[in-house]
């Protein structure tokens, strides 16, 4: 099987300089409590982690438990009964729980509102084939592996359910879910391309138990698609994971909007932790940075800044 490059944020996590921000007024006081060290009191049910890749898991898997993550989510290029030994014995060795599998490719995706369309996920039907069977082999490479779910972004789903696209999407990926379901393996839509109320209805009519969300809260902001507090009122009961990233809406028709650094952009962290509170959420926040590197301080600064949050009464 030929190698996939994943999306350009995919990235071992290097140890680098601080990235430098500055903090709104909402997260001001806490971020000024948290600049070092592990907040106390914290959800013990609610793990932090990180993106990481995975085709050299004794080195890469290290990074991660060095840095103070008890989670992550993984990618891998090729997928191996060898690689997956090795990384479930890693797994073992650190004591770390993966969130999911990052399952996507082959051919090119491009992350915009004009060409995004008809490159990203199982959505256009040029790629249908060869990402069906990639998302097949990655299922069975979680079953080898320990890993509980697959997760993707899937694409532009219609919002119209009479859109063929709408059809045919369903229809490719009942298969892909059944063959998950016998394998005893989760899939994790990631949002950003639909709205709630689309992702909520496909997981619905594809109907077979074990598909749930990857919320990523500045990607709905993004692509313009839900405030990302109100959408859990939508999805909120099928989210397993948490991508702490923030961005801001988009202002250009063409082009999504900016990732910012958490706290700095519209994503309202405070709202949306309670809201996950309400919810009973116990799950893993996976901090991503598509900026570049992810920075020691970066993600230290991050974890203690939403454990600050998940802590307060």
């Amino acid at each position: 099987m030929k190698k996939i490059s994943r999306r350009d944020f995919v990235r071992s996590t290097a140890l680098l300089a601080a990235i430098p921000y500055a903090v709104p007024s909402f997260g001001r006081e806490i971020m000024g409590n948290v600049e070092s060290g592990i907040v106390e009191n914290a959800s013990k049910d609610i793990l932090f982690g990180v993106i990481t890749s995975a085709n050299n898991p004794e080195n890469d898997l290290k990074i991660v438990k060095d840095l103070g993550f008890d989670s992550c989510q993984l990618s891998v290029g090729t997928y191996s009964s060898e690689l997956a030994k090795r990384l479930s014995a890693t797994l073992a060795k650190y004591k770390l729980e993966v969130a999911s599998l990052t399952c996507m490719g082959p051919g090119d995706y491009k992350w915009n509102l004009t060409e995004g369309p008809k490159t990203i996920g199982l959505v256009p039907r040029e790629y249908r084939a060869a990402r069906t069977e990639r998302l097949m082999h990655g299922i069975d490479f979680c079953k080898e592996a320990g890993i509980p779910a697959v997760h993707a972004h899937f694409g532009f789903i219609p919002e119209d359910p009479n859109d063929v696209l709408y059809k045919e999407f369903i229809e490719v990926m009942k298969p892909i879910a059944e063959h998950a379901v016998k394998q005893g393996i989760e899939i994790h839509f990631e949002t950003g391309q639909e709205t709630p109320v689309t992702l909520l209805r496909a997981i619905q009519d594809i109907g077979t138990g074990n598909l749930f969300v990857n919320y990523d809260p500045a990607n709905l902001l993004m692509y313009g698609k839900a405030n990302p507090v109100d959408g859990l009122k939508v999805i909120g009961k099928y989210v397993k994971t948490i991508h702490a990233k923030d961005g801001t809406y988009p202002v250009n028709p063409n082009e999504l909007g900016s990732e910012i650094p958490i706290p700095n952009g519209d994503v309202n962290f405070p709202a949306l932790v309670a809201s996950l509170k309400k919810l009973n959420f116990k799950g893993n926040f996976i901090i991503e940075y598509e900026l570049g590197e992810q920075s020691k301080d970066y993600l230290l600064k991050t974890k203690a800044y939403l454990e600050k949050l998940i802590a307060a009464k």
